[in-house]
């Protein structure tokens, strides 16, 4: 149920992600971001804010531990647009740092499924990877990456 405290605090944020997220030929950009994460319902509940400063955008996720199901639900909302995405869910496989997460979503007009990877988790400097697939999941474009570092406390 604790399985995002890792994620508590003040992160700087590099961006990488494909100009287009179903062509993996369509060039990769690279900008900053800077993220916090909170704890909520005794570790149950998780709330992230995200800014990307040159972008000019920002969102927010809400991540939500079902004890019965033993899984998390990832619900992601755009500042630029207000629109709560559809969620992910998965878990951690215990041990490794790693968490997997899918859901459904249109990109472009098309179906695609998306796939969120959680690495490196018991590490300083976590990453965070999405995936979305156009043909059922028989493969996949990797699409995006955060790597994050704790910020400094402020003095």
């Amino acid at each position: 149920m604790n399985d995002f405290d890792f994620f508590l605090g003040d992160w700087d944020v590099a961006n990488r992600w494909l100009a287009d997220f179903l062509d993996p030929d369509s060039g990769w950009e690279e900008f900053p971001g800077t993220s916090r994460a909170t704890r909520h319902f005794g570790g149950a509940a998780n709330v992230d804010e995200i800014e990307f400063p040159t972008k000019g955008s920002g969102g927010l996720t809400l991540r939500l531990y079902d004890p019965a199901l033993e899984q998390w639900t990832l619900n992601w909302v755009s500042r630029r647009t207000g629109t709560l995405f559809p969620p992910v869910v998965g878990r951690f496989e215990a041990g490794t740092g790693r968490g997997v997460f899918e859901g459904e979503d249109t990109y472009g007009g098309k179906a695609v499924l998306v796939r969120f990877v959680w690495s490196r988790t018991d590490t300083g400097s976590p990453r965070w990877e999405q995936f979305f697939s156009a043909d059922g999941g028989a493969g996949w474009v990797h699409n995006w990456t955060m790597d994050f570092t704790r910020r400094a406390a402020a003095e």
